[in-house]
């Protein structure tokens, strides 16, 4: 793949065609937001596709010369962007029960008693239905690929649903081997090691599935010795991605240094698990020594600014993100879970990230809006090991995109497009979206699915997950 030349005020980009062809699809913006090498923002620009890929980035001016296109979308009232990557989220247990876990509970009270069993309770048509209804709120906030965080029950179910929906994704069943309960997910290390070769085996990693599985574990402190070397290996004869929940409370350093006598990062090089194409979830309770470790193998973090912030991690005291960066390891970022940020527009989650270290460390250089909006794009594309086909608009790469509508109060005046971005607009914004040169959302409607059934089917489903839970309704205004 070829990636676009910077733009310079002497010479004609180098990614732009010299000949008339046919193309499928330009789409014509105000403001095209490249996140290509040099970061360029184009004035009056416009992407050139045809089938699955961008073959033009450029002026609209010289890219409707050069090109015939079938259909024309966007204008002069459109931002256009990359499609945003999510890089940690539940798509299933989550999405139907949203908001029904209180928001007051301690990290082991919050896993333990209550998202645990109410994972536990949705049957295959629910798991289904509940990632139909993740992805199209990630689609319809401008998000087209996502790394979900491996607690899929029903995985065949929700590969089908989410492949209907049309939108890019790596995915992975629930696989631990420690844990007793929830009953549903017992297994033992060679059913778990079965089940992830497996998923493995049946959705594998091609160019032409945007649905395929990764070698995903729960985590934490989960998973013995050899289902971590098995996952490691399975990830390597795969060449497919590797991720896991690490360290997010004292939970779990405090139990490798009372089962191994030293911290996670430390157990997990010397078994050999790290490296590049791996991506871990959270890493707040981490320490100096072990993002050493992180930076010399390669690991990609998937930052979850939302869920830090409400099930009190302490990221703001104790969390090192900052260091993380400058010590070269790339970030994501992640919404999680529905009970954890309860939504999962990752507009809105750039928009913390850049805040939550200003404050932190009193610092107003820290995460600049370039930043955060850097690592929703292409920092997740890199740690979702699809850098050269997502992330940015460039030739050759797949035609993920995002037209925001900036005739809205939030948009105007539009005066700095990544200010606006991350600090003033969110998903509400989105009007059109795009993945793989098709169509997935256009004029803020899903074109694949229809909506208002899977709402009502959502409703309905939640009230009976929640029933079947035997789980309490903490709500503290009285319903009457």
């Amino acid at each position: 793949m070829n990636p676009s030349a910077s733009l310079t005020d002497t010479a004609q980009p180098s990614y732009v065609e010299t000949v008339t062809e046919n193309i499928d699809l330009l789409i014509k913006g105000n403001y095209v937001v490249t996140m290509n090498r040099t970061r360029d923002v184009i004035h009056d620009g416009a992407v050139a596709v045809r089938g699955r890929e961008i073959v033009a980035v450029g002026k609209t001016s010289q890219l409707e010369t050069r090109y015939h296109a079938t259909e024309t979308i966007g204008g002069d009232r459109f931002v256009v962007t990359p499609g945003m990557v999510n890089s940690h989220i539940h798509i299933t247990g989550e999405p139907l029960t949203r908001g029904y876990v209180p928001d007051d509970t301690p990290f082991e009270e919050n896993v333990f008693m209550w998202l645990c069993p109410l994972y536990s309770m949705y049957n295959a048509a629910e798991e289904r239905l509940s990632a139909q209804l993740a992805a199209t709120e990630m689609l319809k906030s401008g998000t087209t690929a996502f790394l979900e965080a491996g607690t899929i029950r029903f995985l065949d179910e929700v590969v089908d649903g989410l492949e209907e929906v049309g939108i890019r994704g790596r995915v992975g069943q629930w696989v631990w081997d420690l844990p007793p309960e929830p009953d549903v997910y017992k297994q033992d290390t060679d059913q778990a090691i079965a089940n992830l070769q497996q998923q493995l085996e049946r959705h594998p990693a091609a160019a032409e599935n945007r649905i395929s599985a990764w070698s995903l574990l729960v985590g934490h402190t989960t998973c013995s010795d050899p289902l971590w070397r098995a996952a490691r290996e399975l990830a390597t004869d795969h060449d497919v991605g590797l991720s896991f929940h690490m360290s997010p409370a004292k939970l779990d350093p405090e139990g490798f240094v009372a089962e191994f006598g030293h911290r996670p990062m430390v157990h997990l090089a010397q078994l050999g698990v790290l490296g590049p194409d791996v991506a871990m979830t959270h890493c707040v309770q981490v320490d100096d020594n072990e993002i050493q470790i992180m930076a010399e193998t390669g690991v990609h973090v998937a930052h979850c600014p939302t869920t830090a912030l409400k099930v009190s991690y302490g990221v703001t005291q104790v969390g090192k993100m900052p260091e993380m960066v400058q010590s070269g390891i790339n970030l994501g970022i992640g919404t999680d879970g529905n009970n954890a940020s309860n939504y999962s527009d990752l507009m809105r989650a750039t928009y913390l990230v850049a805040g939550l270290f200003k404050d932190g460390r009193q610092d107003p250089q820290m995460f600049p809006a370039e930043k955060a909006y850097e690592m929703a794009t292409v920092g997740g594309a890199e740690l979702m090991q699809m850098s050269d086909e997502i992330g940015s608009l460039e030739v050759g790469k797949l035609a993920d995109v995002v037209l925001h509508d900036a005739d809205r109060p939030e948009w105007r005046p539009l005066l700095n497009v990544a200010n606006q971005l991350v600090w003033s607009a969110d998903g509400r914004g989105v009007h059109t979206v795009v993945v793989d040169g098709a169509k997935v959302v256009e004029n803020g409607q899903m074109t694949t699915i229809d909506e208002q059934a899977l709402y009502a089917q959502a409703q309905l489903a939640g009230e009976a997950i929640t029933t079947r839970s035997g789980l309490p309704d903490k709500a503290k205004w009285p319903v009457l």
